[in-house]
């Protein structure tokens, strides 16, 4: 008798695990409405089960976590903003999830991206056109009115970097109008006294501030490459960055050569003095911040070695040594 109750007793359980298992596996939670679902980047099969239980659109995380093991689909989970519904199973959930059949993309635009980079990353990622961003946000800056100053034609520069959640099938400008309200939010609005104690306008700082970006590869060298620029426009020194010769040329290259610096260009540099007309690019906030805040240094030139990281030197005679130096150590 006590084995015939400890068998009945077995199966019962398996009987309720086995529901359990079926409830939070294949059925759906139940019910009609419409969740909108932000996946982040990184996000593990677990994590995911974890936010999709919270909106209440699958019975349970654990049995998400199983049932994209199971399938092999842990590691294709793709991350965006889902249109998912509590009437949906578990398995339907999980395969939309895994297409990338997202409403909205996460999209990062990296500090130093031009125009055309972020149009380019937003047509890769399928979020966008990059021939209509670029000629939006090249030419039609007037289109999109700013609590800050910004100019009439391209808005190089004030799309600022990060990462932000786009919807597929909107239109381009929604996207230009995100990246110039995060400017707003991150820049125009937080750096505003330090703006206008710098001396510069903010079309100043923020052409700046892109020289800074694309010359410093190294973070802590900002600040010291902020300074030589400074220092060179105190002095009415041609600023002679390589970075402006290649937005000038309109490609980039591993090198600047010497034929390229005849580049009769505004952005030249080399052949102009002050600042380039605009932006190269658009900077980030550690950029813009050195371009307020220089070190105190008196260097006058930098010269990059093959790592990304710069000599700085005070006097003409101190560069061309450290222009041999880098030289010897590149043959």
């Amino acid at each position: 008798m006590r084995n015939r109750a400890l068998l009945w007793t077995g199966l019962a359980v398996v009987v309720v695990v086995g529901y359990w298992v079926a409830s939070a596996v294949l059925l759906p939670a139940g019910g009609s409405r419409v969740v909108i679902v932000q996946i982040p980047r990184g996000a593990s099969a677990g994590d995911i089960g974890r936010v999709l239980a919270g909106r209440g659109v699958i019975r349970s995380a654990l049995g998400f976590r199983l049932l994209a093991h199971f399938a092999g689909n842990s590691a294709r989970l793709q991350p965006g903003a889902y249109k998912l519904s509590p009437s949906m199973t578990p398995l339907a959930v999980l395969d939309k999830i895994a297409k990338g059949d997202a409403y909205a993309l996460w999209i990062t635009c990296p500090e130093g991206f031009t125009i055309r980079q972020i149009g380019k990353r937003l047509e890769v990622e399928g979020a966008g056109d990059a021939d209509r961003f670029c000629r939006l946000a090249g030419f039609c800056g007037a289109s999109f009115p700013t609590s800050f100053p910004h100019p009439l034609d391209s808005l190089e520069g004030y799309l600022f970097p990060d990462t932000y959640l786009a919807p597929v099938g909107e239109p381009e400008e929604k996207f230009i109008r995100e990246m110039l309200a995060c400017f707003e939010r991150k820049v125009a609005v937080p750096l505003a006294a330090d703006i206008s104690a710098s001396g510069m306008s903010l079309h100043e700082v923020v052409t700046f501030a892109s020289l800074i970006e694309r010359e410093a590869k190294i973070p802590k060298e900002r600040a010291l490459v902020s300074a030589v620029l400074r220092n060179r426009l105190r002095r009415n020194m041609r600023l002679e960055c390589d970075a402006t010769v290649l937005y000038a040329l309109g490609r980039h290259k591993n090198r600047v050569l010497y034929r390229d610096l005849d580049v009769d260009s505004p952005y030249n540099t080399y052949r102009y003095a002050g600042l380039p007309p605009g932006p190269i690019a658009n900077p980030g906030l550690a950029s813009i911040r050195a371009a307020l805040h220089p070190a105190r240094v008196d260097y006058l030139y930098y010269v990059a070695r093959p790592d990304g990281s710069h000599i700085f030197s005070r006097t003409f005679a101190e560069h061309q040594r450290a222009r041999r130096i880098v030289r010897k150590d590149t043959l």
